[in-house]
């Protein structure tokens, strides 16, 4: 069994949808397409019945981080301001992988569609995919 880690579990507290989308809206340009794309498609995990309740504690944990007002690196620290945010749902990405659903996947590429236009969402697949392998860091 996997233990859920402490430091994305004590956010959980700070998330609700509500104040989730609203972050999210806000920060799409500001974080890039790429961490809108990951929040969006761990945000839809969250809301598919069929994910087990350990791997919802880790979603809303990462979602929770990040919309925290306060972080590790504060948000409006320019390029470095959402890398701790794409590394807690790096992280979480990496733990409920498994579960991910086409339909999933679908939900966030339509959000993206409505906020940003036309997205390339092969090369944002791409990039999500590296970050799960390699770690945020290297990104």
């Amino acid at each position: 069994m996997t233990k859920i880690p402490q430091d994305l579990t004590r956010y959980q507290r700070h998330f609700s949808e509500e104040t989730f989308l609203q972050k999210v809206m806000k920060l799409a340009k500001k974080a890039g397409e790429k961490v809108v794309y990951l929040a969006l498609i761990l945000y839809y995990e969250l809301a598919d019945p069929d994910v087990p309740m350990k791997d919802k504690a880790i979603l809303v944990g990462a979602l929770g981080y990040l919309i925290l007002p306060l972080d590790l690196i504060p948000d409006f620290i320019p390029i470095a301001g959402y890398a701790d945010d794409f590394s807690a749902l790096v992280a979480a990405y990496r733990m409920v992988k498994g579960n991910i659903t086409e339909n999933v996947k679908s939900n966030a590429t339509r959000k993206m569609s409505e906020w940003f236009g036309d997205v390339d969402y092969a090369s944002l697949d791409k990039q999500v995919e590296q970050a799960a392998e390699e770690g945020p860091d290297e990104q």
